[in-house]
């Protein structure tokens, strides 16, 4: 399905990245579309896009090392929750493919509740978890999930291999910045150490 308009560019695409599909297609459509053109093209990208996870694309990939790090979390005895923009299909379309339905003690979306940057979702899996907030930490590569976590009253852990840039990841409240999965799990290693003392 086309809506015939002019494709966003790659820099206002990758800001919306995290945002809920309403909220990001609102931002990059054009401001005459009116609500039923915005309607009409949140359909036909929720359309299109189940079309091509049906026909086998691999859209979503998981950052390198991070499934380690998921995994070895859970060993340890982490409680584990998600919290992401996506729709509750698109969550469990990647649980499903991952293996995760024993993983994650908790996880919402945006299909739950207000989107990133409101904090619902973080105090959702708090709250599902029993976690208080200051024993917590939100690990996320965007501006919004930095924010999110700040106002949940969590420690905030910004990666910068996503499509946020550093500056906007640290602009969004980011407590800690990491380059690789090495040094993130080393420091949620020192964080779970010192909530332990």
């Amino acid at each position: 399905m086309s809506c015939e308009l002019t494709p966003p560019s790659y820099e206002q695409t990758r800001k919306i990245v995290g945002l809920s599909l309403e909220v990001a297609i609102d931002r990059l459509a054009p401001r005459d579309i009116g609500e039923h053109g915005l309607t009409t093209l949140i359909e036909a990208y929720k359309t299109e896009f189940v079309a091509l996870r049906q026909g086998g694309q691999e859209l979503e990939q998981l950052y390198a090392g991070m499934a380690e790090i998921i995994n070895t979390l859970k060993s340890e005895g982490w409680a584990l929750g998600i919290a992401t923009g996506k729709s509750r299909r698109g969550l469990e379309a990647i649980m499903a493919r991952e293996g995760w339905g024993d993983i994650f003690d908790a996880n919402y979306c945006a299909s739950d509740g207000p989107g990133k940057p409101h904090p619902y979702m973080i105090e959702a899996n708090l709250n599902a978890t029993g976690t208080p907030p200051q024993n917590a930490v939100v690990i996320g590569d965007t501006s919004f999930d930095m924010a999110m976590a700040k106002a949940a009253g969590c420690a905030a852990f910004g990666v910068s291999w996503g499509f946020h840039t550093e500056a906007e990841i640290r602009g969004g409240g980011a407590d800690s910045m990491f380059n690789d999965a090495e040094m993130l799990s080393a420091s949620l290693l020192d964080f779970a150490k010192s909530k332990a003392a």
